[in-house]
């Protein structure tokens, strides 16, 4: 990694890897969200990406989705540059946001006709991506009632299949198992790995400890700093515990708040 106040990343860097951090940082005012985070995330990398509320997670996410200018520091998605190629990265990978997005007013059929449509699928593509998502993701029963009439579970789903349906490289996961119950988020990480099966990285954020035992790597923030990157299992050797919740707790102030 480079030190603190470089942006440099060399081109094999960039061409070898799916994301590649360097030193970005947004500020609010005077404010600092995200404050000069490092890192490199393989392709076909399922990353955790884990904090308290307010760590500064959804912020980055925002920054590598080209939704959001950073204040300092660069990163590329997919080769390209958050600073000049935001518009280009927003159609190459897939973002699923923290907040329900899809139209509650449409039925399942015509949000991934929507949105199929959005990321420039031609008319046969979306018909036959829409009938192979709506099967995998248990919503074929379910195509022609409006989304507003769905359980929360199925809407995380088809939210998941609205933004891999134009088989993005790199798909952002902001928060996707919030409030779903536990055999939902179990059946949900086994779609996400599915996807990495197929070659993408999978980049997720969320509030439960035990989900990120299920990632390849894990990074913890907190106060918009990163303060720990490795494997769960390496991160609870060197920290001497048994869980990730432990190692979490161990580096962040108890009283933070959690999701459980």
């Amino acid at each position: 990694m480079p030190p603190p106040g470089s942006t440099i990343a060399t081109l094999a860097d960039v061409a070898d890897h799916a994301l590649v951090i360097r030193d970005l940082t947004r500020r609010f005012g005077s404010f600092t969200a995200v404050d000069c985070i490092n890192l490199t995330v393989e392709r076909g990398e399922i990353f955790g990406f884990l904090g308290a509320n307010g760590a500064g997670k959804t912020t980055a996410i925002r920054m590598l989705c080209g939704l959001l200018a950073p204040t300092g520091g660069e990163a590329w998605v997919d080769g390209l540059p958050i600073s000049t190629a935001a518009e280009r990265i927003k159609r190459r990978i897939g973002y699923m946001s923290q907040k329900f997005s899809l139209y509650e007013d449409l039925t399942v059929a015509e949000n991934l006709t929507f949105y199929g449509g959005i990321y420039g699928l031609s008319r046969p593509d979306i018909r036959q991506r829409s009938e192979v998502l709506m099967q995998r993701l248990g919503l074929s029963d379910r195509r022609d009632e409006l989304v507003r009439a769905l359980p929360l579970g199925y809407k995380q789903r088809l939210a998941l299949g609205s933004a891999v349906q134009h088989r993005p490289r790199v798909v952002f996961l902001d928060e996707p198992t919030g409030g779903v119950d536990p055999a939902a988020r179990r059946e949900f990480w086994d779609l996400i790995y599915e996807l990495a099966d197929t070659g993408a990285t999978v980049f997720v954020t969320t509030h439960y400890m035990d989900e990120a035992e299920y990632c390849g790597r894990i990074s913890i923030m907190k106060d918009g700093k990163m303060i720990a990157v490795g494997r769960p299992d390496e991160l609870k050797e060197r920290h001497h515990a048994d869980t990730i919740q432990d190692v979490f707790l161990k580096l962040v102030d108890v009283n933070s708040p959690l999701t459980q």
